[in-house]
């Protein structure tokens, strides 16, 4: 059943403190990779959602592009960048994927998985746009693919890639498959961040998307929508939870199981909720369940587990929560209250870089930061 995070919720949030994420020194941030911006990203994950240890570390995979005058036109070159996180500091071990590998234009988040054999590795992603294309479209597709997983001289490395398959596709009916929208930021729609699971109670797996729903008659129609594994092939479900009327973009919504309870996580902007509703900060949200298909209840009674704090409302995002309980993020602009309009003032103060992981407590349908 699919569960509508309401207007009530979210109207919440201004009568309790707002739980925050740890204020970032914009002064001490420092890129882990000189000339590139870097965001979004993920670890490749064990079956269970822990960071599978590979050769000692982490086996990070990050979106990048080239550090360009205007921070904000990096989302048309984003490719997926392959790092290695060992106690020792990041190593770069390059672009993931082949040059002119990917279906799209442009390479967008997902998810990683290793076999328990950690000799493969099964990677979920976004492709945006079309290869070729003289422009960058908006048009968001899922795909799948994997690699051979091999260990030399102490250095992870993927290599013999397969031809990347399609996941599933927007039908048109329950989640739209005009990406467009009104091609502003914060308008566009979704079909993207593809976060793949297996569920503890019969092994059956999933992959759970930010999507946009196709019969809404409001310009703020985001939902989290999941497939499911059937007879080998990935079946459309309706959505999790939706946003109807209240928010344009769940983003990289994913799930974590933890003491026998499901909890659904996902991020936004203060900027893409409704222009006639109530809303909150820039952060994470959430939502917990008893079962997989709900009915789910928002975590702290409002769906916000932690927000950027009020003196630093953009400092970061995309923050991602771990099967082990820690939460990845990157630093966005800290140091700034709202998003500069001049691009050399948006390239001074963009962070580009991992921000310093933290850590939740999640207790039944309550969640802080420890």
């Amino acid at each position: 059943m699919t569960t509508i995070w309401s207007r009530d919720a979210v109207a919440s949030i201004a009568l309790q403190p707002v739980p925050q994420v740890p204020l970032i020194d914009g002064n001490g941030v420092s890129p882990i990779l000189p000339g590139y911006d870097l965001w979004d990203y993920w670890p490749v994950q064990e079956r269970d959602g822990r960071t599978a240890d590979i050769a000692g570390g982490a086996l990070q995979m990050l979106l990048s592009a080239p550090v360009l005058p205007d921070p904000e036109s990096r989302h048309a070159l984003a490719r997926i960048r392959l790092m290695h996180e060992t106690p020792h500091g990041w190593r770069d071990l390059g672009y993931l994927l082949p040059d002119g590998f990917a279906p799209g234009s442009r390479e967008w988040s997902g998810s990683a998985i290793v076999t328990p054999d950690h000799d493969r590795v099964t990677l979920y992603f976004t492709a945006a746009g079309h290869r070729g294309e003289a422009e960058p479209s908006f048009d968001q597709r899922l795909f799948e693919t994997s690699a051979v997983l091999s260990i030399d001289a102490g250095v992870p490395r993927l290599s013999d890639w397969t031809n990347p398959v399609e996941s599933v596709v927007a039908d048109g009916e329950i989640y739209t498959c005009d990406m467009t929208g009104g091609g502003g930021i914060g308008t566009i729609k979704a079909f993207r961040d593809p976060a793949w699971f297996c569920d503890p109670a019969d092994g059956a797996e999933y992959l759970v998307f930010a999507a946009s729903l196709a019969q809404s008659t409001s310009p703020w129609n985001g939902a989290i929508a999941v497939a499911r594994r059937e007879q080998g092939a990935w079946v459309l479900h309706p959505p999790l939870i939706t946003a109807d009327g209240l928010n344009n973009e769940l983003e990289r919504p994913h799930i974590v199981h933890h003491r026998n309870r499901y909890y659904c996580f996902w991020v936004t902007q203060r900027k893409v909720f409704a222009s006639d509703g109530p809303s909150g900060p820039t952060g994470l949200y959430g939502m917990v369940a008893d079962q997989l298909t709900g009915p789910w209840s928002a975590l702290n009674g409002s769906g916000l587990v932690c927000g950027n704090p009020p003196e630093a409302p953009i400092q970061a995002y995309s923050w991602l929560v771990l099967g082990e309980l820690s939460v990845l993020s990157f630093v966005d602009r800290p140091g700034l209250t709202a998003n500069p309009l001049d691009p050399e003032e948006a390239r001074r103060h963009f962070g580009g870089t991992p921000a310093t992981p933290f850590r939740l407590l999640l207790d039944a349908d309550r969640a802080t930061v420890v």
